[in-house]
């Protein structure tokens, strides 16, 4: 199966009720080669009437935070877990993970990145472990199969003000250029 044979299967999907409610589907973007995936947990307002994930404040935050350890966002890939957005923008349930967890697996078995970067909590929970507990584990890598995973805050976490977790974020990013580099000289 090709991406876009995914993202058409995706486009009709009603497994639950955010398919009905979804301006758009917000299916994944960037490098179809990547070495690097960043995976988020659901699409926000913005990402809904755009069709992109990643692309509201939270994201132009992300692209930054890329900026500044000379990633570009082309190269690499960006998805979430879900590809609807949820009411209100509120947390994933678990059910509407369960049913949509399927194509990012696929999204995942197709694109091959040597490296999965979780942003935030919930998605580090979903992919790296349910306990996962952000403040405390964020930065730290795991091997998961072929992949080397990690969380770091997500975008819209550092939007609220907390210099701390944006330093993090920072060394965070710094260590997953410097993985991402090597990765790219293989």
């Amino acid at each position: 199966m090709t991406l876009d044979e995914l993202r058409s299967a995706c486009e009709g999907c009603q497994k639950c009720a955010l398919g009905a409610t979804r301006h758009k589907l917000v299916f994944g973007t960037g490098n179809q080669s990547a070495v690097l995936m960043f995976v988020g947990e659901a699409p926000g307002e913005s990402e809904d009437l755009s069709g992109i994930p990643f692309v509201g404040r939270a994201g132009k935050l992300l692209d930054k935070y890329l900026e500044y350890v000379d990633i570009p966002r082309e190269d690499v890939y960006i998805a979430n877990i879900l590809k609807c957005r949820p009411p209100q923008n509120r947390d994933p349930q678990e059910n509407e993970q369960d049913l949509c967890i399927g194509y990012l697996r696929e999204q995942v078995r197709i694109i091959r990145p040597k490296m999965i970067v979780c942003l935030g909590r919930i998605a580090a929970m979903r992919l790296i472990k349910p306990d996962y507990r952000i403040t405390k584990e964020h930065g730290i890598w795991v091997q998961k199969g072929a992949f080397e995973m990690t969380a770091v805050y997500h975008p819209s976490l550092l939007l609220r003000g907390n210099t701390t977790y944006k330093e993090q974020m920072l060394t965070d990013m710094k260590v997953v250029a410097e993985k991402y580099r090597k990765y790219k000289e293989i």
